[in-house]
């Protein structure tokens, strides 16, 4: 199998089905920014990280490419008329998006109380994940766009939305296991 197939030279390329789009519609951006999040949760995950974290941040790399597969699909050729799915894809559940909240609960328990907005920084691995967190908030932002338009599964922009929130808390976790200084935001005073 080539890599190449040369079938998106003219901009267009196939969904899960084979309806063909422009490599501009929002459900290509929906995915393809799905593509570039799970990309930086790998960088992070090859850093100097505990195991528990890198085990979670494959598991949640599994789930984002069942999200990708899911604003891939044409929604007219994923169900017949009759409610049966043509494509089986893999669904994301609520004990999905129950994982993520435990993670983060687990996480936070261990963390100073938060009583200040935190700039972004502290050491590159912690940067990398406030980097994935915005990535992630934009996936949200194309995800709930397209959902306007051609609507897909809901859990998907709930765990999507949990996501952000997960990679908010570890970036906290690894300033923490890191030594690395959180730096609060504090609002300058108008004249």
């Amino acid at each position: 199998m080539k890599i190449y197939t040369k079938t998106g030279d003219k901009g267009t390329t196939a969904l899960f089905g084979g309806k063909r789009v422009s490599k501009h519609h929002i459900r290509i951006d929906s995915y393809g920014t799905i593509d570039e999040l799970n990309s930086w949760l790998g960088l992070i995950r090859d850093q100097n990280i505990d195991e528990h974290s890198k085990n979670t941040l494959i598991l949640i790399q599994n789930k984002l490419f069942t999200i990708g597969a899911i604003l891939a699909t044409d929604p007219e050729k994923a169900v017949q008329k009759n409610g049966k799915e043509l494509l089986n894809i893999v669904k994301i559940t609520d004990d999905d998006i129950s994982y993520l909240e435990k993670e983060m609960d687990c996480m936070d328990a261990a963390l100073p109380a938060m009583t200040h907005f935190i700039l972004p920084g502290g050491h590159t691995t912690v940067s990398y994940c406030h980097i994935a967190r915005t990535v992630c908030r934009r996936a949200e932002r194309l995800a709930t766009l397209l959902m306007e338009n051609e609507p897909f599964d809901n859990h998907v922009l709930s765990y999507i939305n949990r996501l952000s929130d997960y990679l908010f808390v570890l970036a906290r976790k690894l300033s923490q296991d890191l030594g690395a200084e959180e730096i609060k935001w504090v609002s300058e005073k108008k004249n």
